[in-house]
């Protein structure tokens, strides 16, 4: 496949990731905006229907069965306690895999990203040669679990860590 046509399916992708979260977010009874990349580190913007409380979520994609999903290195900061990441499992259409929702608080992604990453950058690789450091970074998908044994599996469809900080 053509280099741009895979950018152009990733881009597609990501984007219906992001109105797959807002639509679930919609159906559960939340207010869900996509930003359109309007807003810097929010992809969707949820607020409960008095529009009194607010989370921002920045949403990453991966097809899945997929080994991981793709951060980048903003992944490192904490944020707030209102922001969340979630990671959008996203099949493709000749697929028969479910979707899969990993809904994590910004804290306990930055903690768990500059713990992997540096446990990383403190080995060799196949080669034996040292890891050079990149703005890339990455969350193990499930089973596999990340450096530092980390295992997102316990953020699966948690779409009550968001509903409790929308709660009045």
């Amino acid at each position: 496949m053509p280099k741009e046509k895979i950018a152009k399916e990733k881009s597609t992708r990501g984007n219906a990731s992001q109105f797959f979260i807002a639509g679930e977010l919609c159906r559960r009874g939340y207010s869900a905006v996509v930003t359109l990349g309007d807003t810097p580190n929010t992809d969707i913007l949820c607020s409960n229907i008095e529009g009194t409380r607010f989370v921002h979520i920045q949403v990453k994609t991966f097809i899945p069965g997929g080994k991981t999903c793709s951060v980048g290195r903003k992944a490192e900061k904490p944020y707030m306690e209102n922001f969340f990441w979630v990671l959008g499992g996203i099949p493709t259409p000749q697929s028969d895999s479910h979707f899969q929702y990993f809904i994590i608080p910004a804290s306990v992604m930055s903690r768990n990203i500059m713990e992997c990453h540096e446990q990383w950058l403190s080995t060799t690789g196949r080669d034996g040669r040292a890891h050079e450091d990149s703005s890339i970074r990455v969350v193990a998908l499930p089973p596999f679990k990340a450096f530092n044994g980390w295992d997102v599996s316990e953020y699966e469809n948690r779409w009550d860590l968001i509903e409790d900080k929308l709660a009045d």
